[in-house]
């Protein structure tokens, strides 16, 4: 299915905004969605939730023959997946023009910018080595999939442990966790994306844009670490940018890497002191509890000490009633009448409901006193029928 175009009216309704400085969400220029990380029960599990966009990163390893060109390190593998469970526009089993260029972008941002200690992967020189495999699944698509998954890639490499080996000779023993504590990765620093949205030929500039607003944007995605060190730069929409602006963004982007390194390591931290206590861990856990309960609403204190004086105080504050109510009115015995001018269906009596059933019986009746075929005479009461007897006889 392919992605819905936007329409003449919402391009320049967002185009619009961006010149009053106002964004679909209400942020501001520089701000970035709220950032919530969460590892899994076990290590190398982390999902990463970007505003709305959610992506999920797994990490995971083998021992594989080492490439011939190097012998001595081990190997990054990197695969990033668009389900159509995170959008519409993506179409499963098919490599679209923006798997690609993001596969490429996390290829750059983490195996080219030598973050990770590839030759401590190395188990026998030439003959063994680790394979780490890092896969990003996106879950969903609100915009700027490649910060969130650059993000859940970091985090869960540093999250991850491989297991430890023993080698006597040529033989290699894999130890379980159980046996030998798993051992973490060497990460020399955590290279994050920052993706940059320019509008109207780089004359407005925002950071970590939505999903609408990338429709309409001319994009940049620097990558850096900490230390102020650009590992990759990424340009899209062909637009021609100044030096000015290109060292601009770096400036946010310091900025901005500084704070999610923070909240990474924070997470991590957290995850760590967790299980070194024995605590309840993964994402079970890391989820927020909503439970519609009578027991979820907070109690409110009730002031009962003057309850006796209020009582009173509102009760001879009230007027009395000087309205006087009609007495019922006897019509017979076992009848009554309520109000004026109603009269009860009960209150009938005995008489008069035999009275109304022998009019009722002698309406209903009909008699036919001709049986000629030129005419019949009915007559409905019996003294019409006594008085052309009685004519007939004379």
């Amino acid at each position: 299915m392919r992605d819905t175009p936007l329409s003449n009216c919402e391009r320049l309704f967002l185009l619009k905004a961006i010149e009053q400085k106002k964004r679909l969400d209400g942020r501001e220029t520089y701000d970035y969605r709220n950032i919530k990380i969460s590892f899994g029960s076990d290590y190398g599990c982390c999902s990463v939730e970007l505003g709305k966009t959610r992506v999920f990163c797994q990490v995971s390893c083998e021992l594989v023959p080492p490439k011939d060109s190097r012998p001595t390190e081990g190997i990054m593998f990197f695969n990033l997946e668009l389900s159509p469970m995170a959008s519409p526009a993506f179409e499963p089993n098919r490599q679209s023009e923006l798997l690609v260029t993001l596969n490429r972008q996390l290829e750059r941002c983490l195996r080219n910018s030598k973050c990770i200690d590839t030759e401590s992967l190395c188990v026998v020189s030439g003959e063994k080595v680790w394979q780490i495999r890092v896969d990003v699944h996106v879950l969903n698509h609100d915009g700027n999939l490649m910060d969130a998954a650059s993000i859940a890639a970091i985090s869960a490499l540093s999250h991850f442990r491989r297991p430890d080996v023993a080698i006597q000779g040529r033989d290699v023993t894999v130890f379980s966790p159980e046996e030998r504590d798993p051992i973490p990765l060497s990460i020399y620093h955590m290279p994050i994306c920052v993706s940059f949205a320019f509008f109207l030929q780089g004359s407005y500039l925002l950071v970590d844009p939505c999903e609408r607003e990338e429709r309409v944007k001319d994009g940049l995605v620097i990558a850096m670490n900490k230390h102020r060190e650009i590992c990759s730069i990424q340009s899209s929409g062909g637009i021609m940018l100044l030096k000015d602006q290109v060292l601009r963004c770096s400036k946010i982007a310091s900025v901005k890497v500084s704070e999610i390194t923070e909240l990474i390591n924070k997470a991590l931290e957290n995850d760590r002191k967790i299980r070194k206590e024995g605590g309840k861990f993964g994402f079970a856990e890391s989820m927020p509890k909503e439970r519609i309960t009578t027991l979820k609403r907070d109690e409110v204190p009730v002031e009962m000490t003057d309850v006796k004086e209020t009582a009173n105080d509102i009760v001879n504050s009230t007027e009395t009633t000087t309205e006087a109510v009609p007495s019922p009115v006897l019509v017979g015995m076992g009848t009554a009448q309520i109000g004026e001018g109603i009269v009860n269906s009960w209150a009938l009596e005995e008489d008069e409901e035999d009275e109304s059933q022998t009019e009722d019986r002698k309406t209903d009746e009909v008699m036919l006193i001709s049986d000629s075929e030129e005419e019949e005479v009915v007559i409905l009461h019996e003294e019409a029928q006594k008085s052309t007897n009685t004519s007939g006889e004379k």
